[in-house]
């Protein structure tokens, strides 16, 4: 005897670029009707069920296949990785080979301090210690794939560098190499596959989804009713709802349409909401990032906080208004994108042609030069015009900072001066305007260190695991940049392990 968990209207999304494969077509099987006694007529069966095709629900996938189980992976997008395709492929992680070609001291204390400090220990430390732990396998393993780590970096809010960059600066690398392993493995990923509901027994083990199969994004009325059965059990790794702007509202008022998003059009709620419906426990909810780093000048994600980021400890942000700094540099996304919304006006990030020759990818740079989100100018002065700066407290600002970089110490907003910086001062200097835009959602789904979906009673779902951005408790008030790879690596192989393991 089955039970489906409710019903409820969708929120209209639309499609992104991402990594392209075959998708959408009706899954073969059986009819999808149900008998009157409600015992469900299952249109496909599989072992492992992964929602979700990002970095978290393809690790989950990968781990589930190489333990020897069936799995079936299914998306609601055209296309594979949803943000973590346009993600900036950094990945936080202690001891790596890039940390010590560099020479950069660091231990799994220090990063867990960093990301309890950054979360105003909010965070769970249960898992945040596991993901500090974990942090270096996690890169490996990613290596083993066939990913390359080519640059250390630095995020605000870390003590030391500890991000290691793909070879490309994105998480299609990672995405790319994860689909290549499943296409590798024989395991099938189905995209315009939409969950509409989740499937429990009588015993209250969740054991498939209803979905609609052909789903076209924005219209709600398409693809086929189809019955997905996991003999074993159901992974969510569905990711955040930062563009579903009734339901961050909801939990954060401030964040209205006003403010845009850096994530892809399918990054709405809906799968956490139904997941609700089984009782499982949220965490965190009204916990929500801004990028501090993102401009008005593009839309979504786009150049600038590869930009932007690149340039923290090395280069300076200024309020066009005084000609002066207003912020830490090298503080965590939350300090930055409240001391702009404080100013309640667009700040700029400057970089000499040292600092972008050192820091800053040619893609992005090139990008961001054509597009004119990053402009270029010969001398400080022309900036001032160019942002209606005002000349002599820009420039005496300009030196000030100067005289810190030598110095090694910022004396006004203890920003952290990199290693390797140097004073702003070599033509041609590049700009960039900021605005926060919605990034992040820090809430979510609980769960345990097995990756299990906790419900209102404390105890584990039976069949259901998460991992990634649907899940909360991990990073607290917030995420350190660069975490978020990390986090979805770490507990979407455990997922995908422990799943592989469930006995029906």
């Amino acid at each position: 005897m089955y039970k489906i968990v409710g019903r409820r209207d969708f929120i209209k999304t639309v499609g992104i670029a991402g990594v392209a494969i075959a998708g959408g077509s009706v899954l073969a099987g059986c009819s999808t009707e149900t008998s009157e006694n409600g015992n469900i007529k299952w249109t496909e069966e599989t072992d492992v069920l992964v929602i979700g095709t990002g970095f978290a629900g393809l690790a989950a996938a990968i781990e589930a296949k190489a333990a020897g189980a069936k799995v079936l992976v299914v998306d609601k997008m055209p296309t594979t990785g949803g943000n973590s395709a346009i993600n900036g492929g950094d990945m936080a992680a202690v001891g790596t080979k890039l940390q010590k070609e560099a020479g950069v001291e660091d231990s799994v204390d220090l990063m867990v301090a960093d990301m309890l400090k950054a979360g105003l220990n909010y965070n769970h430390v249960d898992k945040v210690k596991m993901l500090a732990e974990k942090s270096l396998e996690a890169v490996e393993w990613c290596t083993g794939l066939g990913v390359q780590f080519t640059k250390l970096n630095f995020h605000g809010g870390h003590s030391v560098p500890r991000t290691n960059t793909t070879a490309n600066a994105t998480g299609a690398d990672i995405i790319k190499a994860q689909v290549a392993k499943l296409k590798e493995l024989g395991v099938e990923i189905k995209t315009g596959v939409k969950l509409v509901e989740f499937i429990e027994n009588e015993a209250g083990r969740v054991t498939g989804i209803e979905a609609r199969d052909g789903y076209k994004i924005g219209d709600e009325a398409s693809g086929t009713a189809v019955f997905l059965k996991a003999n074993k059990a159901v992974v969510l790794a569905s990711g955040g709802f930062s563009n579903d702007v009734k339901m961050r509202t909801i939990h954060e008022p401030r964040l209205t349409d006003e403010l845009t998003s850096t994530n892809h059009q399918g990054a709405t709620g809906e799968a956490l909401r139904e997941a609700l419906k089984l009782d499982a426990m949220d965490v965190h909810m009204d916990w929500i990032q801004l990028g501090p780093w993102t401009s008005p000048d593009e839309k979504g994600f786009g150049y600038t906080p590869q930009f932007c980021e690149r340039l923290v400890g090395h280069g300076l942000m200024i309020d066009p208004k005084t000609g002066k700094r207003f912020v830490n540099e090298t503080g965590n996304r939350k300090v930055r994108a409240d001391s702009m919304l404080a100013l309640n006006r667009v700040t700029i990030v400057i970089g000499d042609a040292d600092a972008v020759a050192r820091q800053i990818v040619p893609k992005t740079l090139n990008g961001g030069l054509k597009s004119g989100v990053i402009k270029e100018y010969n001398t400080l002065e022309e900036i001032a015009t160019a942002y209606e700066i005002p000349v002599e407290p820009f420039l005496a600002e300009i030196k000030r900072w100067n005289s810190f970089v030598t110095n090694g110490k910022d004396e006004d907003f203890d920003c952290l001066i990199q290693k390797g910086a140097g004073p702003t001062q070599k033509a041609p200097f590049y700009v960039a305007r900021l605005w926060p835009k919605v990034h992040h959602t820090m809430g979510g789904l609980v769960t345990n260190l097995k990756s299990q979906v906790t419900n209102q009673d404390y105890e584990p779902i039976k069949g259901f695991y998460a991992a990634g951005e649907v899940t909360g408790g991990t990073h607290g008030a917030v995420r350190l940049g660069s975490c978020a790879i990390t986090d979805c690596i770490v507990f979407g192989r455990i997922a995908g392990q422990e799943a592989a393991k469930e006995q029906a």
